[in-house]
């Protein structure tokens, strides 16, 4: 049973290294489209 231990381990550490992928694609999408989706706001702010 010991060779169970290690697979978790390292399924944790896939699971660790996913997440941090999926956060950095999403950091780097928002710095992309934030300056765009706060025009939109802006301008549908000023319309009202």
């Amino acid at each position: 049973m010991r060779w169970l231990k290690r697979e978790e381990g390292q399924g944790m550490v896939e699971y660790g290294l996913i997440l941090a992928l999926v956060a950095v694609v999403v950091i780097a999408v928002l710095t992309v489209l934030g300056p765009a989706v706060g025009n939109i706001f802006s301008s549908v702010v000023s319309s009202l």
